[in-house]
């Protein structure tokens, strides 16, 4: 079988882009892509006529062409059909995302899924063999990646500033269970939110990559190391009359090859400050995002809030990380969203691997069904696959 790391394909000039799943995920994306340059929406499809009609509204709003469109339950499959299409991009909800990247690339496009890319170990599978049988890129749009504490640290480490690393931290903490002004500045009403009863439900940690994908970009998972195993344990919470138990709250010890150890955690139904954690221990130094931005190098103050994002600020040089900067100059509503895919197109353009592949949406997305494994065993240890070998 060949391989899919290290993908580099012909280059694609323009980028001809399916958008599959017109929900608030879809409707952001198709927003967001009037600022992204090589590459346009030509083919649309969903479930429901009237989203087809506000995405039409959008595009003209715009000044971008009217796209094909498809509707129904079928409609993600003609999309992936058509021969002018190079990337499929999937919003759609969390079960339907490895059948309809499956069938992309197995229709010889490209794929961008949002996270989770898959939700059980075998989806897993599937995605790796599909991308490596018909080399296709498979990019799971997880922009916490793309955060710039994330890119401006990953780059610290690059430099050697932070020695080697032994331990990490990362989490996705936002309380959906009332309306709430979250972090980038949006009010929304999700007290009946699907996200919030999927997590609460699950037992483990079904969203595991926004607090994962930092981290192992930083750790170089399936390039210098590799997860082994985890422990995964959920507070039992309290359940209410009619709705999903209030304060369930996921937390999983993860190790690697070499020794690293990493905390996952989720939360999303008790009042904590929306957090991440973002915390990085090296043997020459240490810096954490969330509460308060902190970064602190062997033999020197701590350097807090406004001055230590002065300090980071000189690490702003990754292709990624200008590109946040560039989003940011826009006036763009989520620099992290417009990085992601200003990067996406570029490596399409140039024909280069891309920065998030199918070997990480897979070890990322594992997770979710490994952590529910570990819980519902008393927090006994499960193995992680290795997704380059064999399963």
């Amino acid at each position: 079988m060949p391989t899919a790391f290290q993908l580099a394909c012909p280059p694609i000039p323009l980028v001809r882009i399916a958008l599959v799943g017109l929900g608030q995920r879809g409707m952001k994306t198709l927003e967001r892509y009037a600022d992204i340059q090589g590459a346009e929406i030509v083919c649309l499809a969903d479930l429901n006529d009237d989203r087809l009609l506000l995405a039409q509204e959008a595009l003209k709003r715009t000044g971008r062409p009217k796209a094909r469109a498809f509707t129904g339950k079928d409609a993600w499959k003609e999309a992936c059909r058509q021969p002018e299409v190079n990337l499929v991009y999937i919003c759609t909800e969390w079960r339907s995302h490895t059948p309809i990247a499956v069938a992309a690339m197995e229709c010889g496009k490209h794929v961008a899924v949002e996270v989770p890319a898959a939700t059980t170990i075998d989806e897993c599978w599937q995605l790796v063999r599909t991308a490596e049988a018909t080399q296709r890129h498979c990019f799971m749009t997880e922009n916490c990646c793309y955060d710039l504490v994330a890119l401006q640290t990953l780059e610290m480490h690059r430099r050697g500033l932070l020695g080697q690393i032994t331990h990490l931290e990362g989490a996705y903490i936002h309380n959906l269970t009332v309306p709430s002004r979250h972090h980038s500045g949006g009010i929304t009403d999700t007290r009946q939110n699907w996200m919030e009863r999927s997590c609460a439900l699950h037992g483990g940690n079904p969203y595991p990559t926004h607090g994962m994908g930092p981290m192992a970009q930083l750790l170089g998972l399936h390039r210098e190391d590799r997860l082994e195993w985890l422990v995964s344990v959920t507070a039992e919470g309290v359940a209410l009359p009619g709705q999903p138990p209030k304060g369930r709250v996921n937390t999983a010890l993860l190790r690697t090859q070499k020794g690293v150890t990493l905390m996952l955690q989720l939360d999303v139904t008790t009042p904590r400050p929306y957090s991440r954690i973002q915390t990085v221990c090296g043997t020459l130094g240490f810096v954490q995002k969330y509460p308060l931005t902190t970064v602190q190098l062997e033999d020197t103050e701590a350097l807090t809030g406004d001055a230590a994002l002065q300090y980071l600020d000189q690490f702003s040089t990754s292709p990624a990380a200008l590109l946040w900067k560039k989003g940011h100059e826009l006036g763009v509503p989520n620099e992290m969203n417009f990085a992601m895919d200003a990067r996406l197109i570029h490596c399409l353009q140039e024909g280069l691997p891309l920065d998030i592949d199918v070997y990480d949406a897979a070890e990322w997305s594992c997770l979710a069904e490994l952590t529910q494994q570990s819980a519902n065993l008393g927090g006994m240890p499960v193995r992680i696959p290795d997704f380059m070998g064999t399963p």
